[in-house]
């Protein structure tokens, strides 16, 4: 299908893409080459020192709880689940995008953690981690999995309300995950910062193939192109 025959909503959302795959990308270089000058002591004691002076029984408890749905147990059940009911309605390439963003996710994650060799927090740490700490696997597989799933329901749904419900919902979600690694003493913020923005790269790319997929599939079965919701 050539670039004149693409829907001008899918060339709005490729050309919002790039621009957030640029800002992404630009983050994480930053960080990552602060990382390697030493430079991001600095900017993320005075953060943590400030969170966790915070910390109470009660606060731990909900931070663990986010945490946990954070973890990749909960998100392989929430997964699975997703999955089931996707394919259920015959959104097979939804599906089939959501395990790709989250498995690859996981596994870009790995990758990253491997090549920076970053050591953990020994700041008043509240539960035991292990591995690397750049960037966080909790907040990168957040944003991209609760981020797909939070844009997948705004597709399904046809309330306006229950929209911005989701958007604001998976937002929620994603930001006090990130914040509960800070509180628990396993991650730095800048561990946290990096994860939202290498899952945010991937995020984009996931999203952006699958749109590309299903307005091609339309273009085979009918003229003018567009994101149609019932049908895959």
């Amino acid at each position: 299908m050539s670039i004149d025959k693409l829907s001008k909503p899918l060339v709005r959302f490729v050309a919002s893409s790039v621009v957030f795959l640029s800002v992404f990308t630009g983050i994480f270089i930053k960080l990552a080459d602060e990382l390697r000058e030493q430079d991001l002591y600095r900017f993320d004691y005075p953060i943590i020192q400030l969170v966790q002076s915070y910390i109470a029984p009660q606060l731990t408890g909900v931070m663990k709880f986010f945490t946990f749905i954070g973890s990749g147990k909960a998100i392989v059940v929430l997964l699975i689940i997703s999955m089931f009911l996707m394919v259920r309605r015959k959104k097979n390439w939804e599906a089939i995008f959501l395990l790709t963003a989250a498995s690859g996710g996981a596994l870009f994650n790995l990758l990253l953690k491997w090549y920076f060799h970053r050591i953990r927090p020994s700041i008043h740490p509240l539960i035991k981690e292990t591995g690397y700490s750049f960037p966080s696997g909790h907040s990168m597989e957040a944003i991209i999995f609760y981020g797909m799933l939070g844009y997948f329901l705004c597709l399904f749904f046809e309330s306006k309300f229950l929209q911005r419900l989701s958007v604001m919902g998976a937002t929620g979600i994603i930001l006090l995950v990130g914040l509960s690694r800070i509180y628990l003493g396993v991650h730095y913020p800048s561990d946290v910062l990096a994860a939202y923005a290498a899952g945010g790269v991937w995020l984009i790319i996931c999203l952006t193939g699958l749109k590309i997929i299903v307005e091609v599939r339309q273009q085979n079965i009918r003229p003018g192109g567009g994101y149609r919701k019932n049908n895959n």
